[in-house]
């Protein structure tokens, strides 16, 4: 009897804390939840609120509410109660825009007048103590070889601009002699081929016109109903080549002559200074018409030679040797307009006047130089049988040979 009433009394204690465990297990529950829904909720609350507040794709959306109709009726989306899938509806709209518009948008900066300040900044004179510091940030960004430079002690250069313009070592950049083409500067070449249907190959698929890059030609010896490239050219048995350089912020930024030949005319476009980065040039439809530019145009023994410099953001400053009068890169200009100078009916002794008149040039002559990296559009007249020693996107320097 006394062994039975223990068994009883134990069973009883026993299920007593049974239910206390269960009182407190279903207070935690409860406290536990209302602490949530104070933070925000739990993993269900917050699922909840993101499949509430999702962004829908209106496409998305509308494939949604094909699947589920509503008595074979689709209701739209309420939008003043989804304010969010609006602003997604906007963004994805967005997102969709052709590629001029954002083209538009690009070009609308104010990159001229930001190339006049770095252009000021750039001709500050740097503290002594703060150049080699500064300088060889530089050279480590965009690896710049200094043992070519001819002065290699940074301090030695008063600011950037000096630094950029930094000449070389006579004997780093020999001249090809068995090849009647070289290299005007240090850079990559971008594309090279012969000109076909008066269109120019900005990079890999896209093109621009010749006689947008160029301008107008007046030449009263030819027919009017001859195309553009047609008046360039002075023999029937000649085509014409060309080759894109661009370079980069490391190179050495001055540019020499590519031949022999006499620079006739100087053709000046103010004109925007996008970048010319290849990654640019792809989605910009005519990006070398569109920026600044200095065209050299003149012969040489095969015909026409032309020599130009395209300008970039940071590049407003271009400059000729043998021609003080070239200023890039003004407050003010006419969109579309150019600036002629004839070399060959001025009377500046400061000019190496040929015998037919015009700029005479060596093959390896400093021409001029950039203030900081960009392109160089060698367009010319060459026969059938001209080749290039060239692959794309291959590296260059002053002095190698092009083709022959």
């Amino acid at each position: 009897m006394v062994k039975f009433l223990r068994k009883r009394r134990n069973d009883g204690e026993r299920r007593g804390r049974d239910l206390l465990r269960q009182v407190r297990r279903r207070r935690q529950t409860t406290d536990g939840e209302k602490e949530n829904d104070r933070n925000g909720g739990g993993r269900g609350a917050r699922t909840r609120t993101a499949a509430r507040f999702r962004l829908q794709v209106p496409r998305l959306a509308f494939r949604h509410r094909l699947n589920k109709p509503n008595n074979g009726a689709c209701r739209p989306a309420r939008w003043r109660r989804r304010p969010i899938a609006f602003l997604g509806f906007i963004l994805s709209v967005n997102a969709l825009r052709p590629l001029a518009n954002r083209v538009a948008l690009y070009r609308s900066f104010p990159t001229r007048l930001l190339s006049r300040a770095w252009g000021r900044l750039n001709e500050l004179d740097l503290p002594t103590w703060l150049r080699k510091p500064i300088y060889s940030l530089y050279i480590w960004t965009f690896g710049v070889n200094m043992q070519e430079a001819a002065v290699e002690d940074l301090h030695q250069y008063k600011n950037l601009g000096e630094f950029f313009r930094r000449r070389l070592k006579p004997a780093v950049r020999p001249v090809c002699a068995s090849s009647c083409l070289i290299s005007p500067a240090d850079g990559k070449i971008l594309h090279f081929g012969r000109v076909k249907n008066c269109e120019v190959e900005q990079v890999k698929g896209v093109t621009y016109s010749l006689e947008s890059f160029l301008g107008p030609q007046m030449r009263a010896d030819t027919d009017s109903t001859s195309t553009y490239q047609n008046l360039l050219l002075s023999s029937a048995d000649s085509e014409l080549y060309h080759v894109v350089v661009y370079l980069a912020p490391g190179d050495y930024h001055c540019f020499h002559s590519p031949t022999d030949w006499t620079v006739e005319l100087r053709r000046h476009f103010p004109g925007s200074l996008m970048s010319v980065n290849p990654g640019v040039a792809r989605w910009v439809k005519e990006l070398f018409c569109l920026n600044e530019r200095v065209v050299l145009s003149g012969q040489w023994h095969h015909g026409f030679f032309s020599f130009t410099a395209v300008g970039a953001t940071n590049v407003g400053s271009i400059r000729l040797y043998f021609d003080q009068e070239l200023h890039t890169n003004t407050p003010r200009y006419s969109k579309g307009s150019f600036h002629d100078r004839s070399y060959i009916s001025v009377g500046d002794q400061a000019l190496k006047v040929a015998g037919d008149g015009g700029v005479a040039l060596q093959k390896g002559e400093a021409v001029g130089e950039f203030n900081l990296g960009s392109t160089i559009v060698l367009l010319f007249e060459a026969p059938r049988d001209f080749t290039f020693n060239l692959q794309p996107g291959q590296r260059i320097r002053v002095g190698e040979g092009l083709g022959s």
